[in-house]
């Protein structure tokens, strides 16, 4: 039977981990993202206006002071959606506030065969497996501690972390093809069109 916990103890986790924090991101839009009003302001184009000195952000700047590691590595889609290039420019918050974190081009990830889940793995020895509804709206949180399923993730990571590429350096344009002009991953976006998120 899956150990599901709240979200408080979840949270908790970000502070009672010993050394390092990894996250795996590989949906193309988050519901939690679209609700804030940065995303409404980087989706009319404009800036996002960043607080750096949020709770959230206060929170990693003390851990990271302590020595611990956050890093996540971000799949990508080719073009990014809209939440997506969202998440390019928030990586300026989060590497601000002690974050390491790499992009990975959405082909990439499928010849690596990665999983198609989110999940933070910590201390290299628990698993937060996060579960998402039909809306991409988070809905549980699963703890896996089997040393099976540790150990497969701790190989996911070793493999998405080699070959992703640091935020500061990731360019979103046609990757495979040459003649293009590429544009900065933290560049702003072009206006969506009247559909919505891609």
């Amino acid at each position: 039977m899956p150990v599901m916990i709240g979200f408080d103890e979840f949270g908790g986790m970000f502070r009672t981990f010993e050394h390092t924090a990894w996250r795996l991101e590989t949906r193309r839009r988050y519901q939690s993202d679209e609700e804030t009003e940065t995303y409404r302001r980087f989706a009319r184009g404009e800036d996002t206006g960043w607080d750096l000195d949020d709770p959230w952000c206060l929170s990693r700047r003390e851990q990271s002071a302590l020595g611990k590691r956050f890093e996540r590595v971000r799949v990508v889609d080719d073009p990014p959606t809209l939440g997506q290039r969202y998440l390019l420019d928030n990586a300026r918050r989060n590497s601000a506030v002690g974050e390491d974190i790499r992009n990975l081009w959405r082909d990439d990830a499928e010849r690596l065969k990665l999983p198609a889940e989110d999940f933070w793995l910590f201390d290299s020895r628990v698993i937060a497996r996060l579960h998402f509804d039909d809306a991409d709206r988070m809905t549980g949180v699963e703890l896996v501690t089997d040393p099976v399923d540790v150990v497969r993730a701790c190989q996911v990571r070793d493999a998405a972390w080699h070959h992703a590429v640091p935020y500061d350096t990731f360019r979103v344009g046609p990757h495979s093809a040459g003649g293009s002009t590429s544009i900065s991953a933290s560049s702003a976006p072009a206006k969506p069109c009247s559909g919505g998120v891609p």
